[in-house]
């Protein structure tokens, strides 16, 4: 398989994650599967910020140490990285400011012939890559031109002149017979698979990173007809939100731990008195602040018993760009369905990571909730617990929403015969979801499916878990959906399976005891909290030792 790896570095103000980007698109309109990692501390100027984009002829989800090209826009990046680079790698370096081997390219001189300002400092690097590598003019025009709509005709005097004065050294051709192939973050996924769910409203307050989503849905909100709305805390946004969804709005908000934290008695609301909610829950480094801008996979058990007392909710943990996107509609359509709490578990890596889909996406058709009958009660006995849902106002109609415990009415009671109908039914409605959610696509199987040694993971680490998988000749399996737990599911793609070793980006491995619950162990457990995930090289060598 053909693929190239390019690492651009820098300190934050230099635009890195723009300029990695660009190059991002440029492998995509050459018909690349392309994967890019962003790495930087939380840091307005200054500290090392650095991405790697990653392009092959096939879909890729992760990255690798090796690279083949450098973009050194300090020093430091050359001195963190150079030994990350392949044996036929170069690095292309600012000069004066960066000392190294390779190509020299004087940003500061070129910005000076151009009157440019300092961050096209990045649009110079850029176009210096597209020269090394052989990078048709025309197509590097293109994507500045479609990128950069503001002082679009300067960076490309600056661009071409970099483009000019570097070295071809890497040849990098189109995919034959491939088109371009659309470009987005975890994120934009996430919030183009709410859209299709049918959302009417977003609501969040910005938190890293998850933020994502309220800038994506914030730029189409017009064109998509919703609404769109940043209050002034998290709890705001749990309770208008909730608000929304008795008003008749299918909504979603978004946050991450500490935001998440102060929604919980939200989140207990929506359980007692039966309020459908998505909520995009994107982990970072905790606790507290944590590592705002670094990845962890340490909330799963939080999410799973988040808010007082017992009733349903839906957690699914997503992991390449289609799965984002359906899932977030499924999550839409199930909290609606069932008038509960669901939740699109995401992280730092996947989240803020951007990817171009395995295959195209599809929107599959919404079923109609049911209709209810009148007298109204809002919430009447069923077979199944749910209570069909009207959206007031309705004429000669009360819709009575409660966080007490209430009769089917929605009047509070404190009868010890109401209450338990009341959480029978709720239970009836967990019921109805595990039966819903335990189907196929629930749990990927992967690698050498006959393999007696299992990579067990969830999440982001999939995507460097299955090349790992496929590269050892192990079997991959991997739960999307998180609770209800897929028990059939599972336990189908483990038969055979006598030894699972589980790699999660924690330190006490949560999913080993999701699954002690289910009736399984694991034997190895590869763990990383240092807030970055694995690469490819690194997990390969963990893996290989306790594999036999």
């Amino acid at each position: 398989m053909t693929e190239y790896s390019v690492l651009i570095g820098g300190k934050a103000g230099d635009g890195i994650a723009q300029a990695g980007q660009l190059i991002a698109s440029i492998f995509s309109d050459l018909g690349y599967y392309v994967y890019q990692y962003v790495d930087y501390p939380s840091l307005i100027r200054g500290g090392h910020n650095f991405c790697i984009i990653r392009a092959a002829e096939k879909p890729v989800f992760t990255h690798r140490t090796g690279v083949d090209l450098i973009l050194a826009l300090d020093q430091k990046t050359a001195d963190l990285h150079i030994h990350n680079l392949t044996t036929q790698g170069t690095v292309i370096y600012d000069s004066p400011k960066v000392k190294s081997e390779g190509q020299a390219l004087a940003i500061n001189e070129i910005l000076a012939q151009y009157k440019g300002r300092p961050i096209m400092g990045n649009t110079a690097m850029v176009g210096g890559f597209c020269g090394c590598v052989g990078i048709p003019w025309s197509l590097v025009e293109a994507v500045i031109r479609k990128k950069l709509p503001k002082e679009t005709d300067l960076n490309l005097l600056i661009a071409r002149e970099a483009y000019s004065r570097i070295t071809r050294c890497i040849s990098v051709q189109p995919v034959e017979g491939a088109s371009p192939r659309p470009l987005l973050s975890g994120n934009e996924w996430i919030g183009l698979g709410l859209l299709a769910g049918g959302i009417d409203a977003y609501v969040a307050y910005p938190m890293t990173p998850s933020s994502g989503v309220l800038h994506f849905l914030a730029s189409v909100a017009d064109e998509a007809g919703i609404d769109v709305v940043h209050p002034e805390s998290e709890i705001a946004v749990i309770l208008m939100a909730l608000g929304f969804a008795y008003a008749g709005k299918k909504t979603a908000v978004g946050t991450s731990g500490g935001g998440f934290c102060l929604m919980t008695e939200g989140v207990s609301l929506a359980g007692m008195a039966e309020l459908p909610i998505v909520i995009v829950l994107s982990q970072r480094g905790g606790p507290s602040t944590g590592l705002p801008t670094y990845t962890a996979q340490s909330d799963l058990l939080f999410t799973c018993h988040a808010g007082q007392g017992e009733f349903p909710r839906f957690i699914a943990a997503p992991a390449t760009p289609l799965e984002a996107f359906w899932w977030a509609a499924e999550a839409v359509q199930l909290a609606w369905k069932l008038q509960i709490p669901t939740f699109i578990l995401s992280d730092k890596t996947f989240s803020e990571g951007i990817y171009t889909p395995e295959a195209e996406p599809e929107i599959r058709a919404t079923t109609p909730l049911p209709a209810p009958s009148y007298p109204y009660k809002r919430y009447a006995d069923t077979p199944d617990g749910v209570s069909p849902i009207l959206v007031p106002p309705y004429s000669g109609e009360v819709v009575k929403v409660n966080s007490y415990m209430h009769d089917y009415s929605g009047i509070t009671s404190e009868d010890p015969e109401m209450t338990v109908a009341m959480v029978q039914k709720r239970l009836r409605k967990a019921e109805k979801l595990a039966t819903m959610t335990d189907q196929p696509g629930a749990v990927v199987c992967g690698g050498s499916v006959k393999a007696k040694t299992a990579i067990l993971c969830w999440g982001s680490p999939r995507g460097v878990c299955s090349e790992v998988a496929d590269e050892l000749g192990l079997r991959l399996v991997s739960p999307v959906v998180l609770s209800p737990f897929p028990a059939g599911e599972f336990r189908r793609s483990m038969q055979g399976v006598e030894k699972v070793i589980l790699v999660e980006d924690s330190s006490t491995g949560q999913l080993d005891k999701v699954l002690a619950r289910e009736g399984y162990r694991t034997d190895e457990l590869i763990l990383r909290y240092d807030g970055r995930p694995f690469a490819v090289e690194e997990l390969v060598e963990r893996v290989r030792r306790v594999a036999s």
